[in-house]
């Protein structure tokens, strides 16, 4: 059998809230694992609250080249990020991280489970970004794992009255999303090239919380708890 092949951003918010966020990864590494038998996964990390400590640090300090400097940082981060998961899964992750594309591809050949952080610098781009392109080069759905259970009109951690949104067009999340400005070490639900990215392709998105049921749901086709990104 054929596996199938997602691309997962797996948000810095979930593997470390403030620290190691075990509890909830040892659930996604046993969904992960379950589904292993028909899928193959490709798990971008994203920063989280080490990547915005260190952003933080330049953010007084008069630097030339500030911004590139924090968004050098924030690589750094998911890289590191992007270890410890390899080292949390054990042998059934890949041996190596993945700089380009082509490591991806070649970690591929050899294991059901690659986890990489950001691939390259650039311009105003996150993990999601990073995530969101290797979905378009392997023509494949794109999963966001963040800690709130998909979109909303405002921010539910501030407004209790936040209305849920299950499902929304590309084009309509893309011009809520690029509305605010990009800086380094952002933490909204998907960044605004990643937003860009899924409108012009026309990539299938789905944007759901750390309860990990809804990944197994959702993977198997089930009802689950989440925002669809439709074409």
């Amino acid at each position: 059998m054929v596996k199938k092949l997602v691309v997962i951003s797996l948000g810095g918010s979930i593997i470390i809230p403030d620290r190691i966020n075990t509890r909830v990864l040892r659930e996604f590494r046993r969904m992960i694992l379950k589904n292993t038998r028909k899928y193959k996964f490709i798990i971008v990390c994203g920063g989280g609250i080490t990547a915005r400590n260190y952003i933080k640090g330049l953010e007084n300090e008069e630097l030339k080249e500030k911004e590139f400097f924090q968004c050098l940082l924030g690589i750094s981060a998911t890289r590191l990020n992007a270890r410890f998961m390899t080292y949390f899964f054990g042998r059934d992750a890949n041996s190596g991280m993945p700089h380009d594309i082509k490591d991806i591809e070649n970690y591929l050949r050899i294991h059901d489970i690659v986890f990489c952080g950001a691939l390259r610098y650039k311009k105003d781009e996150t993990s999601d970004s990073i995530a969101v392109k290797i979905a378009r080069h392997f023509n494949t759905d794109f999963i966001n794992i963040s800690d709130v259970s998909g979109l909303y009109d405002k921010d539910p951690k501030k407004f209790k009255n936040a209305s849920f949104i299950p499902e929304i067009s590309s084009k309509d999340f893309n011009n809520i999303v690029k509305k605010t400005r990009y800086k380094p070490g952002q933490h909204f639900v998907l960044d605004q090239s990643a937003a860009k990215m899924i409108n012009k392709y026309n990539i299938t998105s789905y944007m759901i919380g750390p309860d990990m049921k809804n990944l197994d749901d959702l993977l198997n086709n089930r009802h689950f708890t989440g925002t669809i990104i439709t074409k």
